[in-house]
């Protein structure tokens, strides 16, 4: 079998154990419509305003968009490692031609599938529940935020993959994978704005690769009413070609160190 062979049969098999579970198949699309409901109906945006959401609600499509691809990979990927510690499945897979970096592969397909169909999920109750007035949504962009989003994944997908290398469980790699995600999804041009953190600390958020993807997306999907003025962003290079750029480089260390941290027996 070769090698494209392996890992469609991989994904396959991943993708059917995702579907049998019925509780995970619910949450994980139900989670991104509950997220809308309450951030942009119930809390809603104050554009001029202070605070948290004193942006048009365009300015948040990244934010929503960053949840499911932040959390969803760490969770998915770091369980099924670790799963497959607890059940020594990794000593039989070193019997078979699969190799880690195959076995991530598919895995990282299966889940860039999966929070594709999230995504998707999110941009229509954008669309429907705050209007387009602020976003951008032509078919390029969407093409170009697809590819953002695959990266992310990916990225994520890879740490998912260490966290379940070094922890000793499932409930060790969720509490990691919830200690890394929080301040990660608050802290990386998300959903607070630049100015409203320290000055010193500004420079720190460059550090977060989620930054690079919210930066980025924004850059496509949103268009700022010249009427609202706010500071600039903590990085100047806000244009999305360099943030694909970083977050694809990004992209190959995470899933290198993943594959790397995929044990090859238990």
């Amino acid at each position: 079998m070769t090698a494209t062979g392996r890992v469609r049969a991989e994904a396959s098999a991943a993708w059917r154990s995702f579907t049998r579970r019925r509780t995970a198949v619910f949450f994980t699309f139900f989670f991104p419509v509950i997220l809308i409901l309450i951030f942009a109906v119930l809390v809603q945006t104050n554009p001029g305003g202070g605070g948290l959401f004193s942006r048009p609600s365009g300015y948040y499509l990244p934010g929503y968009l960053a949840v499911v691809v932040l959390f969803t990979p760490l969770s998915r990927v770091g369980s099924e490692v670790a799963r497959h510690r607890e059940g020594n499945r990794f000593e039989k897979l070193a019997t078979t031609p699969l190799s880690r970096a195959e076995w991530l592969l598919a895995h990282t397909l299966v889940n860039v599938a999966i929070i594709g169909i999230a995504g998707l999920l999110i941009l229509v109750l954008m669309a429907l529940v705050t209007g387009t007035a602020s976003l951008s949504l032509g078919p390029a962009n969407l093409a170009l935020v697809a590819v953002f989003v695959a990266f992310a994944v990916a990225l994520f997908c890879g740490l998912g993959a260490v966290l379940g290398g070094l922890a000793d469980s499932q409930d060790g790699v969720i509490a990691a994978s919830n200690a890394i995600a929080l301040p990660l999804l608050f802290l990386s041009e998300t959903f607070v704005t630049p100015d409203l953190l320290p000055e010193w600390f500004r420079p720190a958020v460059n550090l977060s690769p989620l930054a690079y993807f919210a930066r980025g997306v924004r850059d496509l999907t949103y268009q700022p009413q010249t009427k609202y003025a706010f500071p600039p962003a903590a990085s100047p290079f806000t244009d999305w070609p360099t943030q694909l750029a970083v977050l694809a480089v990004l992209t190959l260390a995470f899933f290198v160190a993943g594959t790397y941290a995929i044990p090859r027996t238990d």
